[in-house]
């Protein structure tokens, strides 16, 4: 049988009050007390029930990790820092999958059912909408990875997209190339149109430029193969380097080049964002912005944590600095 709180009460000589409060955050209980508690605890091998906890503080240390593009890799690191920054903290990370949803209405719904204190919006493609409608619920919400805003209505931590657009295009064009693809995400990702405004803005400082876009259904490996291999099926000949607004896109549209018999940066250059670990395998070896995604995650932990202690902080957008990873899928600058 479990050990319970009342044969703790027993071993220790005092009331299963005395336990309760020893083991609840913030209550008042004097040291002595706490010894003697904590000393027959470990005698017996008790772990304090978080479920009976939380009826008595009021708090479940639940915060509810919301994302919907679970088949992009990257996702992997970044489920696996949430988890573990969460944990770390005495906090008790609850996934939750919203692909193919459009309507936050639901995920509402199931949430305040599991009663979190707070949520975290892992999505770059997620619109600012799912984000507000856990705020006007009550739930304390940060977006990560969201759409930076000047007056951000709920706390936003990611990347300036626009300015990696805007990057993406300086290493092109630092290198001569003049025909010039964008192959982007989800058309109506936020995260893809910021991408592709910076990219023209920076472009159209260069007249005489021959300048494409495109999309994939999704960001996935699958949908930058399918992508690319449209192209080469309807453009003679492709454009001579690409942004790709994604390692995971850029590594499809590898495969799809080489499966042409096209090389990789002679006839093709590329370029990604987001520099996940598979990107610098030997066999793949991509170019790409670096997004400090250890950074983005550790700062909006700290933010869940502060929320928890003042849920009517005023919202506040972090922005991290991006970076060029050079490797080996672009041609040298000139």
């Amino acid at each position: 049988m479990p050990v319970t709180l009342k044969d703790v009460a027993e071993r220790a000589g005092v009331s299963r009050s005395a336990v309760s409060r020893t083991f609840t955050d913030g209550a008042s209980v004097s040291a002595k007390m706490r010894r003697k508690v904590e000393k027959a605890a470990t005698e017996l091998g008790y772990s304090p029930n978080a479920l009976a906890s939380s009826l008595t503080t009021g708090r479940t240390k639940l915060i509810g990790l919301v994302s919907n593009n679970f088949h992009n890799p990257i996702f992997l690191e970044v489920f696996d820092l949430f988890t573990r920054g969460l944990q770390d903290r005495g906090l008790r990370p609850l996934l939750v999958n919203l692909t193919n949803e459009t309507e936050p209405d639901n995920s509402v719904r199931m949430l305040r059912q599991y009663s979190v204190d707070g949520v975290v919006v892992a999505s770059s493609t997620l619109s600012p909408a799912f984000a507000r409608a856990f705020r006007d619920a009550g739930i304390p919400v940060v977006h990560s990875f969201g759409r930076y805003s000047s007056s951000p209505q709920v706390h936003v931590v990611g990347i300036d997209n626009v300015e990696c657009g805007r990057m993406a295009a300086r290493e092109l064009l630092k290198r001569g190339y003049r025909r010039i693809g964008f192959l982007g995400g989800p058309e109506q990702a936020t995260s893809t149109q910021d991408r592709f405004a910076g990219f023209m803005e920076e472009l159209a400082k260069h007249p005489g430029l021959n300048v494409k876009h495109s999309y994939a259904d999704a960001y996935s490996f699958k949908a930058g193969r399918a992508e690319m291999q449209r192209l080469l099926l309807k453009e003679a000949p492709v454009a001579e380097a690409y942004f790709c607004g994604d390692d995971v896109l850029s590594i499809g549209v590898l495969s799809a080049l080489q499966d042409a018999g096209l090389r990789v940066p002679e006839d093709v250059g590329l370029i990604g964002l987001n520099d996940m670990e598979m990107a610098s395998w030997e066999n793949i070896s991509l170019t790409t912005i670096r997004q400090p995604i250890r950074q983005i995650i550790r700062s909006s932990i700290e933010l869940v944590e502060a929320m928890l202690e003042e849920p009517e902080r005023y919202p506040e957008a972090r922005l991290f600095p991006c970076s060029v990873v050079e490797r080996r899928t672009l041609r040298a600058a000139k």
